[in-house]
């Protein structure tokens, strides 16, 4: 009589305890060696995406035109997109000096003046173009590829493509996200099994020092006591799935109770950023009231890096502020850039002081860019702007100090190179080690991937 692998392990002897070490020593060989589930060589093992909610200017931080500031006033000399989300006016100088950087002799603008010192390790994309000028579309389109449809998350694909190096934490992080504009399904794993979406640490409404993971320990069991009622509540679970047949949810459901009891003997000491020296502190600027909060968050990113989680995101949401500047440019910018700045530059000499920048990719940006035609109550803002924008990489296998791609004088349209969103996400897989044509989950019926039936290669970044 044939006796599946599930039927053996039911009626034997072994007991859950060892299934459970099996079970985590198999994902361990499954998914510690990352070329075992890469498509090709990596460049990169894992991502930390610095995501600016609401949409930075371009043309007031990385991307200088100078015809811009000799045309402030005058009307655009083209045609404005035939969808736009609000009205705008006449052109508008960026009210900021440019400045150029390092060997590469990049123009930086004066907004950032630490992230500037390491423009000889940025890859600048000036030439991003999506598909949606509304916030809600635009969030979830960067964050999944899609702006129509619930689709699983950039973390969540990487997450199953390539499994976690740290079977105590989480593969994909996301500390301090916004609930706005998509909220969880911009770090959800839709139909992808549940274990593969991202852990969220805290909220964007919240400042990071609250940063916790609930009933992380236990205060009426020890470790050996909740091994077993673990082991008994798995059982049960394992049963049923037995009785039942596959059941992702379930299957999902299993293995993150694993982690959850796996979590407690690391997750607090990777939070714990009392650990750290005042040297760092004082990079990372968490010892002062404006960079504390987001220093705080990089720090984190770092730490969490360095310990093996695959996909971790930073969002900066100022909830009073963002970075959507509709009015008051000079004022919401500015108070941003000063937030973001230093502990932008700490993590990337951190992480290249520690030689983690190599095998790690830096991601930066928002959902869109903003407009070069003012907008707002005193021509002092600027609408949103799918059409060009800026965002950057870093480390893990990509050309520092270049620029690739161009908007238009103005700084309004991506005309050469252009690299849409599918593009970004094709090239962040393949650095990965993952080809994004054969990174996909059945579903309903079809096939589907993070880049949908789109998406190319930008190899010329690779270094």
């Amino acid at each position: 009589m044939f006796l599946s692998r599930r039927r053996v392990l039911q009626q034997s002897s072994i007991g859950f305890g060892s299934l459970a070490l099996a079970s985590m020593l198999s994902s361990k060989a499954h998914s510690g060696e990352q070329t075992q589930r890469s498509h090709h060589p990596p460049r990169a093992k894992r991502v930390i995406f610095l995501f600016m909610k609401g949409g930075p200017s371009q043309v007031d931080s990385f991307d200088y035109k100078s015809k811009l500031q000799e045309d402030h006033g005058k009307p655009l000399p083209f045609e404005k997109p035939r969808v736009q989300f609000a009205p705008t006016g006449n052109l508008l100088g960026s009210p900021w000096k440019f400045k150029k950087y390092g060997e590469s002799g990049i123009a930086v603008s004066e907004l950032f003046p630490n992230v500037a010192q390491c423009v000889d390790d940025l890859c600048l994309i000036n030439s991003m173009h999506g598909s949606n000028p509304a916030h809600g579309g635009a969030c979830l389109k960067v964050h999944t590829g899609s702006d129509t449809f619930v689709r699983p998350s950039m973390g969540a694909w990487i997450s199953y493509g390539l499994g976690t190096e740290n079977e105590n934490l989480p593969a994909f992080i996301t500390i301090c996200p916004t609930l706005a504009h998509g909220g969880t399904k911009n770090w959800g794993a839709a139909f992808l099994p549940a274990n593969f979406s991202g852990t969220p640490l805290g909220l964007a409404s919240q400042s990071s020092e609250q940063v916790r993971v609930k009933y992380i320990q236990n205060r009426e069991m020890n470790f050996k006591q909740q091994r077993a009622q673990l082991d008994l509540t798995q059982s049960f679970n394992r049963n049923f799935l037995a009785s039942v047949g596959d059941n992702a949810e379930l299957e999902s459901r299993i293995q993150s109770f694993e982690l959850a009891f796996r979590m407690q003997t690391e997750m607090p000491e990777a939070l714990d950023l009392a650990s750290e020296s005042e040297s760092t502190h004082k990079l990372y600027g968490t010892d002062h009231p404006v960079t504390a909060d987001f220093g705080r968050q990089c720090l984190m990113a770092r730490r969490f890096a360095e310990r093996g989680v695959r996909f971790i995101q930073v969002t900066h949401s100022n909830t009073d502020v963002q970075w959507d500047q509709h009015g008051n440019l000079r004022k919401g910018h500015e108070q941003n850039a000063a937030e973001v700045d230093q502990p932008i530059a700490a993590l990337l000499s951190d992480l290249k002081s520690r030689g983690l920048l190599e095998d790690t990719l830096v991601l930066w940006g928002g959902e869109f860019g903003r407009t070069p035609t003012c907008q707002g109550a005193g021509n002092n803002g600027r609408d949103h702007n799918p059409e060009g924008f800026t965002m950057w990489l870093a480390g893990g296998g990509v050309r520092g100090g270049i620029q690739y791609g161009a908007t238009d004088d103005y700084g309004y349209y991506a005309v050469e190179d252009k690299v849409h969103l599918h593009d970004l996400h094709a090239t962040v897989l393949h650095l990965l080690g993952l080809d994004h044509l054969q990174l996909t989950y059945r579903h309903a019926g079809r096939d589907f991937r993070l880049t949908d039936v789109s998406g190319h290669v930008v190899t010329d970044i690779f270094a």
